[in-house]
């Protein structure tokens, strides 16, 4: 980065600050990970010059003959990985892709049936201060006190009593497999849509380690970040029913609905990072993503800290902490300190608010891309129990700073960049 460091010093100062941050830190944010080189070339290419609105050899700018390429190819890697017949890679975000579906099949103030926000779901599956619960009717279905997990009885009785326009699955905190056919079948019974948001399973899909919902979805979206390893944005998928009833309603939905001109420099690196995730590793390095995650939470638990649901079937796990008297908030700026990025989040039936918690959600996607394996989980089960259990203690926070610094660099992150 020697041009930006002469001509900008300001900014390249918090781009190494920033590298710096993420080498020296354990990376637990569920939602994050590290991309390949590969894929931060593509994304720092000169394809950020090119101006695309469209779609392939349908653009309304000439010389999109090379863009159309990676674009083509984006799309063909995404069909073969999900085994869907329709792809949209256009849209910037989950939350755009959420939001094309919404705007293709809904008209303001139909019913929607999606998960609660404190109970797992994300802010555009009907949250009130969010676009989907301002223009939405959304009824929402959680999680079982007792166990924490989604009752589908619960939501077959929902969906019968409100008669949806549309069902959504998918959810953002929720560390337990989802069953896709059986919402498929209530989505039947009641004549509704079935929406899947896979955003933070999508890697694990692609590696055939979580049940695939586009079989069963007629519409599916998903980040290309998070387990899927790839750059920040969102992706439509369908079967071939969606294919023939949707995909034009749905493209146009994204440009010129929503969006304007495509990222195509961004979509050149969708396509860098869906080539990864065909490759034989991809599936291996899902299933350390999972292995790391189990062990993690059966070693937390082993130091007394509570697991939401019990454990996990994914990459994320959701740590109540009000047994130890500490809420959310005071445990990731505590954890941060010491060198352990994670983010505070509500759990089911969460006594405090949302900008407090008693909770945080941490995952293992970011730190096996870094090489860590199962016998590491048990370090950093080590270290935050320390951490929480001791958060007023200079000494042992010290302490602990010092083995997150030893372990951190044993796995160098990006060596040579900088």
């Amino acid at each position: 980065m020697e041009q930006v460091k002469r001509q900008d010093p300001e900014v390249f100062a918090a781009i190494a600050s920033e590298l710096g941050r993420q080498r020296d830190h354990l990376e637990l944010i569920a939602s994050e990970n590290f991309v390949s080189d590969a894929v931060m070339e593509a994304q720092g290419s000169i394809l950020t010059n090119k101006y695309a609105e469209g779609y392939p050899r349908r653009r309304y700018y000439g010389g999109c003959e090379y863009v159309d390429i990676a674009e083509d190819l984006a799309r063909d890697r995404a069909k073969a990985l999900f085994g869907a017949s329709y792809v949209n890679v256009q849209p910037h975000s989950g939350a755009q892709a959420n939001m094309g579906v919404y705007f293709t099949v809904l008209q303001q103030g139909d019913t929607v049936l999606g998960m609660n926000l404190s109970h797992g779901g994300h802010l555009t599956h009907g949250s009130p201060v969010n676009f989907s619960g301002m223009q939405y009717n959304f009824v929402e279905y959680g999680v079982r006190e007792d166990n924490q997990r989604i009752d589908y009885d619960v939501v077959r009785t929902l969906a019968h009593k409100h008669q949806p326009k549309l069902i959504v699955a998918g959810a953002s905190a929720y560390p337990r497999a989802i069953d896709f056919k059986v919402f498929r079948e209530i989505a039947d019974e009641v004549g509704a849509l079935l929406m899947v948001d896979m955003a933070h399973i999508a890697g694990l899909v692609a590696a055939g380690l979580h049940q695939n919902p586009v079989p069963y979805a007629d519409f599916v979206t998903t980040t290309t970040h998070k387990t899927l390893r790839g750059p920040r944005g969102g992706m439509i998928l369908g079967n071939e029913k969606t294919a023939e009833a949707y995909g034009k309603k749905l493209d146009k939905a994204i440009f010129p609905g929503i969006q304007g001109g495509p990222l195509m420099h961004v979509i050149a690196a969708k396509a860098v990072a869906f080539g990864e995730a065909l490759s034989p590793s991809f599936k291996a390095y899902g299933a350390a993503v999972i292995a790391n995650a189990q062990r993690l939470g059966e070693q937390l638990q082993k130091n007394g800290i509570d697991i939401v649901s019990g454990g996990t079937d994914n990459h994320l796990l959701l740590l109540d902490l009000r047994g130890l008297g500490l809420t959310g908030k005071v445990a990731e700026k505590v954890l941060d300190a010491v060198g352990m990025t994670t983010n505070k989040n509500t759990i089911p039936y969460d006594p405090e608010t949302p900008f407090v918690t008693s909770g945080i959600r941490i995952g293992t996607a970011a730190v096996t891309s870094r090489g860590l394996k199962e016998t590491d989980m048990d370090e950093i089960a080590d270290l935050m129990a320390l951490t929480l259990k001791n958060h007023g203690d200079e000494a042992t926070l010290g302490k602990v700073r010092g083995r997150v610094a030893a372990l951190t660099k044993q796995f160098p992150l990006y060596p040579g960049m900088i």
